[in-house]
Parts: C-alpha cells; sequence; structure tokens
C-alpha cells in the first residue's frame, strides 16, 4: 500500500482529499494544525499534529517512507499581513518540497489556485498560452506565483506538478457557499458591479473534481512539472450563481438584480481591504470585487484529458450543498 503525505487535512478541500485517497486505497498520513473537520475523522486517514512553517515538525512527518506529498495546507484568506502568507505559503512550501525531495518521494503535489493568472478578463485561454500575474500584490496569488516558480527551479520537473484550482465549492463548504448565501439573505439586491452586468463567467470547480486532478497530477507522467487548472466544464455566470444558491438555499426568496459602476463600488471595497484583518470585514474587499467583476473563462481541456488517461470522468453535480 503506499503511503501519501497530505498537509491541511483538517481542512474542507483537505478532508475532501483524505476521504478521497482513502478510498482508492491509499494510506493516508493528514496533517492538521488547528482544526479537524469530520470528513477526517470518519476517513480512515491517520491524523498528524504539525506547523508546516518549524522545520523540526516538517522533518519528524518523514520519520517513515513516504511515497508521495500532496501539500493543501495554506493560508487562503483575500486579507491579511504580507508575512503571514509568505510563512506559510512560500517558505513553508520549500521546506516542505525540499525535505520531500531529501526523502526520495516520488512527486509533490502541490495545490496552487488559479488565480495566479490573474484577475482580468479571459477567453478560453489554454495553461500554455496563459502566464503568470507578475504584478499580483495581493500577497495570497502573490506567494503561490513565488512557489511555483521556486519547485520549477529547485526540483526535477518529473518530481512534481501544480494544481490550480478555480472557485471550489460542494460538500462542505465552509467558504465561498456559505459567504454568498448570507450575503445574498442580507441585501436587499444581488448587485453586480461593472460592464459584464452579472454575465460573465463565475469559474466553478467541484471538491471532487479537484481531487480528482490532484490524483490525477501525483501518477501520470505527463503531469511532472506542469500545472493544470481545475474548472467545472459547466458555464455558469455570476448571475446564474446567485440565483442558483437562491433557489436552493433560501426558496421562496425573489432575487432581484442590479448593477452597479465600477467607480461607486471601488471606494467601499478598499475601506473594506483597509479595515480587514485576519478575515474580510464587510463585502466586497477589493480583491473580491476583481474576482467577481471580470469573466473568469479558462480552458480545462488539460485536465479533462488527465481525467481520461485515468480512466476518470468530470464530476457533475447540480447543487452547492
Amino acid at each position: 500500500m503506499e503511503t501519501i503525505l497530505l498537509t491541511g487535512a483538517g481542512g474542507y478541500v483537505g478532508s475532501n482529499a483524505a476521504e478521497y485517497f482513502v478510498r482508492r486505497g491509499y494510506r493516508v498520513i493528514g496533517t492538521v494544525r488547528h482544526r479537524i473537520a469530520e470528513r477526517l475523522r470518519a476517513s480512515g486517514a491517520e491524523v498528524r499534529e504539525a506547523d508546516l512553517t518549524e522545520a523540526t515538525s516538517v522533518t519528524s512527518l518523514f520519520g517513515e517512507p513516504v511515497d508521495y506529498v500532496v501539500h493543501v495546507a495554506a493560508r487562503t484568506s483575500e486579507v491579511g499581513r504580507d508575512e503571514w502568507f509568505r510563512e506559510a505559503n512560500y517558505e513553508a512550501v520549500c521546506r516542505l518540497a525540499g525535505e520531500a525531495m531529501a526523502r526520495g518521494v516520488k512527486r509533490f503535489v502541490y495545490l496552487s489556485t488559479a488565480d495566479v493568472y490573474g484577475l482580468h478578463d479571459f477567453a478560453g485561454e489554454s495553461e500554455d498560452e496563459l502566464s503568470f500575474d507578475e504584478k499580483a500584490t495581493n500577497p495570497y496569488p502573490k506567494y503561490k506565483i513565488l512557489s511555483e516558480k521556486w519547485l520549477k527551479a529547485n526540483l526535477p520537473p518529473e518530481r512534481f506538478s501544480c494544481v490550480r484550482p478555480c472557485v471550489i465549492y460542494g460538500r462542505g463548504d465552509t467558504s465561498i457557499t456559505p459567504r454568498t448565501v448570507a450575503y445574498l439573505k442580507n441585501s436587499p439586491f444581488a448587485f453586480h458591479f461593472g460592464r459584464w452586468r452579472g454575465r460573465n463567467r463565475w469559474p466553478l470547480a467541484h471538491v471532487e473534481n479537484v481531487c480528482r486532478t490532484l490524483h490525477a497530477a501525483m501518477l501520470l507522467p505527463e503531469a511532472g512539472g506542469q500545472g493544470v487548472t481545475v474548472l467545472d466544464s459547466r458555464r455558469v455566470t455570476v448571475s446564474d450563481y446567485y440565483r442558483e444558491l437562491a433557489a436552493e438555499f433560501l426558496p421562496g426568496r425573489r432575487l432581484k438584480e442590479i448593477s452597479v459602476p465600477m467607480a461607486l463600488i471601488r471606494p467601499i471595497a478598499a475601506l473594506s481591504t483597509a479595515l480587514s484583518r485576519r478575515a474580510p470585514l464587510f463585502d466586497p474587499t477589493l480583491y473580491a470585487l476583481d474576482t467577481i467583476s471580470h469573466n473568469l473563462d479558462f480552458s480545462n481541456a488539460r485536465m479533462l484529458s488527465w481525467f481520461s488517461r485515468m480512466g476518470l470522468e468530470e464530476y457533475r453535480h447540480d447543487t452547492y450543498g
């Protein structure tokens, strides 16, 4: 039985990944720091407490042979001090990947983000056509980009792969779905900002498709040294998303939509960002505003190709719960 060291297993994506890999016959050692999701408790994975920002803690994780490392742990907030993100989303990645290589791990799979491409309008570009947003100032994509660059510069290409999911949703979501439902519940309108008026693509990636892509990135020879965008094939606009969430979670609610010029909302978003510390104080922050106001429409051909090579199909689901 092959062993996977899965970091961040106590969180939303990590606990889903732990359950996924255990179902497929792997021994999973899941690292946690502050919390353990109920899904992880029931998954059958072995749980280890670890602080990936400490070298001795990382070294202790390799006290027994590990075949693969799937690195999910990260600071994911859109606000916060730069040094917090550098420590968790860059320095910890370098430390863990370096230790994995020294211990003979077959492949290091890094969960990155599609935000490395930047927040502007896209029109179906593939990974080969996309480039990193070298001007990124938000610390979340900034250090994801630097981590990917470090992996490429320091690891043999056949021994690492980068998975770049779009907006992750699905069972157990503790982030985007409840946050948006709360917004729709408490706001008199569903607001759209800028020229798209809600017709821009909202790039959803079901958590099951994220797990399947992590699996493909771990095993496929052609995945070595590559980055892959994780995106559901079904095209959903921001307006579609709001309406579907309202229908599922707020039955009977008549959703009223209104479009607002960007110039009116950006000062409010700037204030929200300035006042926020560890989590958004109120919506939208500048980062959230740029996310929901652009057409984030990428190609998912590489993901589908990898699924085909693995004998997998894209997971399709018509609910958000």
